[in-house]
């Protein structure tokens, strides 16, 4: 492929655009979040075409979920394959060779958990609320552990795992039982234990697990390895060691959600790789079958421990979506290499950046899962208002990009893109700084 560049011919929203933003608004449920104006027409590899012939390169990707970019050959063809042998028959209840296929596949990865098997869902939400029931099913306890800014979905169980924005949560009441949230170990904000990793680990058994609740109670912790709508934060390593420690000594269930670090995103299959920490049950959905609806619940085999008929689905692990899955795999297992050289190489970028531009606070990730949170220059506090408009000036730009957390811009593109498509970021990202910069030194703002 030719080296593209952003090209924003119509400022969007165009004609066209605005003709189906009408009539989204007038029928689509106003619970939707609709970040700016896109409207796409098609997207090849990590760019985006919309229905006005605007360009734009993608560096958010559907929320992390187009991992081999959009309609990727391969992936494509697997697809169509799939769907003109049969697109529905029922994976709980019948057998078809692609279902088998994918949940072998997924079982392969990450062998120092030991034997395993897979229950197919329709998306991460799904894997995480199936995650619930079978970590109280199995242990017979009843409370679950979270994370303050922790994201888990937006359905009853997920929510009540939630601990991000009031907005999800907010008139949905009561909520599940039983939750109980402690910090999360960020390295950047002290009020998640600073550098020390034991922190939340020492305030769960000298706190919580004093004079809330008995740990013999405890199903499970539910824990991102990286927090994702947190804000991308990296954890010490520490701080899984120590949730490892803490459920092996009271047999508790460790269950990583790895809906948005796993896939390849950070350069590995799963984040827990690059911890060396394993987890009794892992959950994973977004990229795994490049936009396709599939997720997994992928437990230890002792921990999947429910009986016939006590979870089911009857679209979950549908034989278009595991074909796509399988061809997913196929392509991002051969891409790994480049996604840590290509996240190095923006991570350096964002960087430099930052040496010139106070408002960057802080430069993180792994591999293509990298945050720049933003602050009021000189403080720790969040320059929120910024990053919306950095958001919306990005996109006028060519340039798609998605906030995260309190002030933090993730960048989470296809797992296709290569240094050029970072250095065509870089630029756009820095002719947004400057300008805004100057907006906001104007206005009194910085």
């Amino acid at each position: 492929m030719s080296m593209l560049f952003p090209e924003v011919q119509v400022a969007p929203p165009g004609p066209r655009a605005r003709e189906i933003i009408a009539l989204d608004r007038q029928y689509a449920s106003p619970s939707y979040i609709k970040e700016y104006p896109l409207v796409v027409d098609r997207g090849e590899g990590p760019w985006v075409y919309d229905v006005d012939g605007n360009r734009f390169l993608d560096f958010m990707a559907g929320i992390a979920v187009a991992s081999t970019g959009h309609a990727h050959p391969h992936v494509v063809s697997a697809i169509k394959s799939a769907a003109e042998r049969f697109l529905h028959i029922c994976g709980t209840d019948f057998y078809y060779d692609s279902f088998a296929q994918i949940c072998a596949r997924l079982a392969s990865y990450l062998p120092a958990m030991g034997p395993k098997k897979v229950f197919l869902t329709n998306s991460g939400t799904e894997a995480v609320e199936g995650a619930l029931k079978l970590a109280r099913h199995h242990t017979r306890r009843q409370y679950v552990v979270a994370f303050k800014g922790g994201f888990h979905g937006r359905t009853y169980g997920a929510i009540s795992l939630n601990s991000s924005k009031v907005a999800q949560r907010a008139f949905f009441g009561p909520l599940l039982p039983g939750i109980l949230h402690i910090p999360y170990a960020n390295p950047y904000r002290s009020e998640g234990g600073g550098d020390e990793a034991s922190h939340p680990a020492r305030l769960l058994e000298k706190e919580y697990f004093v004079n809330h609740v008995d740990p013999r109670e405890v199903a499970a912790i539910f824990v991102e390895p990286i927090l994702g709508e947190g804000g991308y934060v990296v954890p010490p390593v520490g701080f899984l060691e120590e949730l490892r420690r803490i459920c092996d000594e009271h047999g508790i269930l460790l269950v990583f959600d790895e809906v948005q670090s796993g896939i390849g995103r950070t350069g590995k299959m799963f984040a827990a790789e690059h911890f060396g920490v394993m987890p009794d049950i892992l959950l994973s959905a977004k990229g795994i079958a490049s936009g396709m609806p599939l997720g997994a619940i992928v437990a230890k085999e002792s921990v999947m421990s429910w009986p016939r008929g006590s979870h089911g689905s009857t679209y979950g692990g549908n034989p278009v979506c595991c074909a796509a899955a399988l061809a997913t795999l196929d392509v991002v297992e051969g891409l790994l290499d480049q996604v840590r050289e290509t996240g190095d190489y923006l991570q350096a970028g964002l960087r430099a950046l930052k040496a010139r531009h106070p408002v960057i606070g802080d430069v993180r990730g792994v591999g293509l899962m990298v945050g720049a949170e933003f602050v009021k220059p000189g403080t720790l506090e969040p320059a929120s208002a910024y990053v919306g408009e950095l958001e919306q000036l990005a996109f006028q730009k060519g340039v798609l990009l998605l906030s995260c957390g309190k002030s933090t811009i993730r960048f989470a593109p296809p797992l296709v893109v290569g240094k050029h498509e970072v250095d065509v970021l870089l630029g756009v990202l820095e002719a947004c700084l400057v300008e805004l910069d100057a907006r906001h030194w104007a206005a009194g703002k910085v």
